[in-house]
């Protein structure tokens, strides 16, 4: 279940990042630059996913360990994860918009595919973890429904 709770934050996510990939890169609007676009929108995106997941999708795990100093915690492993996923995506992007010449939205709706799986996998079992026992088992348990 915890997939798809992470699944529908993420679908809320490729709407803000779309919306500010939109709003930054399209030359109707502000025609940024490319990569500092996607890297914005990404944030924005990860920042709004981050409070999501935090109080719905392991929202347990985030009870378990809900000081101020936990939170920030996460939100850095969070961010350090994603960032990744970002890097992966901005290179998606590139390789679908500028190197085969697909679209910009079409393009950017495969690269944040591609960064999908590797964000759920790695935060479920190593972010949301809170180290005891039972926090343990459902890390286990997500990892073992996302297929790993």
């Amino acid at each position: 279940m915890q997939f798809v709770k992470f699944g529908i934050i993420g679908a809320s996510g490729v709407l803000v990042d779309m919306g500010l990939v939109c709003l930054l890169a399209d030359p109707a609007c502000l025609g940024l630059d490319l990569t500092v676009s996607k890297v914005g929108a990404a944030e924005g995106a990860l920042t709004s996913n981050f409070v999501w997941n935090e109080v719905w999708t392991f929202r347990e795990a985030a009870r378990r360990r809900r000081r101020w100093r936990d939170r920030v915690r996460r939100f850095v492993a969070f961010n350090g994860i994603c960032g990744v996923g970002i890097g992966i995506a901005v290179a998606c992007l590139h390789l679908f918009h500028t190197g085969l010449g697909f679209g910009l939205y079409e393009s950017n709706g495969l690269a944040i595919l591609a960064a999908t799986g590797w964000n759920f996998v790695l935060n479920a079992r190593f972010n949301w973890r809170a180290g005891g026992p039972e926090d343990k088992e459902g890390a286990a348990a997500a990892a073992g429904r996302s297929g790993v």
